[in-house]
């Protein structure tokens, strides 16, 4: 349920995009993100950091598309979200017991502290080049190819990648033995 809830924005942007233009699709957005944030708290009384940042920066970047009439100020949300992530968790690297893809995923897994690192490192490299993507896709293609770029590109690309961590994980899963 809260995944499903975290891809209501993104839907409404597109539909509200194809339906009017990117200014109404940006305001949707803004409306959508702060009721998601309100239905988290209200629903599980917290709300994650990168939500809040998430919010934070799509009322600012959002705003400023509305305000300035300037599509770029939204299409740039995306990779300073992307890269937002992908530093953190490379600064995880060095600071910390514990890489952030170890926090998230060492409850239901357990892995050398050396593949945790690796993991990790892979993660923040992913984050930081689906931020560069976009600002070539933002830069080289139409603003229909954009939307359509982190409509159903983004979210993709994140499916194959958790698809081939998994992949990557699967030897150091533990053996089950069957009766």
């Amino acid at each position: 349920m809260k995944q499903l809830l975290e891809f209501i924005p993104i839907i409404l942007f597109f539909v509200f995009y194809k339906l009017y233009d990117i200014y109404v699709a940006t305001g949707v957005v803004i409306v959508a993100t702060i009721v998601q944030v309100a239905i988290t708290w209200i629903k599980y009384r917290k709300v994650e950091k990168m939500q809040w940042i998430t919010l934070a920066l799509i009322i600012v970047m959002g705003g400023a598309t509305i305000y300035l009439q300037n599509e770029n100020f939204i299409k740039w949300k995306l990779t300073i979200i992307e890269w937002l992530f992908g530093f953190a968790f490379l600064g995880s690297q060095f600071v910390g017991q514990k890489t952030f893809v170890e926090r998230m995923m060492g409850t239901n897994l357990e892995l050398p502290a050396t593949i945790w690192k690796r993991l990790n490192l892979i993660w923040s490299f992913f984050f930081i080049g689906v931020g560069c993507l976009n600002l070539y896709v933002m830069y080289t293609f139409n603003t229909d190819d954009w939307v359509t770029f982190k409509t159903f590109i983004v979210p993709g690309l994140m499916v194959v990648f958790i698809i081939l961590q998994m992949i990557y994980l699967y030897k150091y899963l533990p053996e089950t033995e069957e009766k």
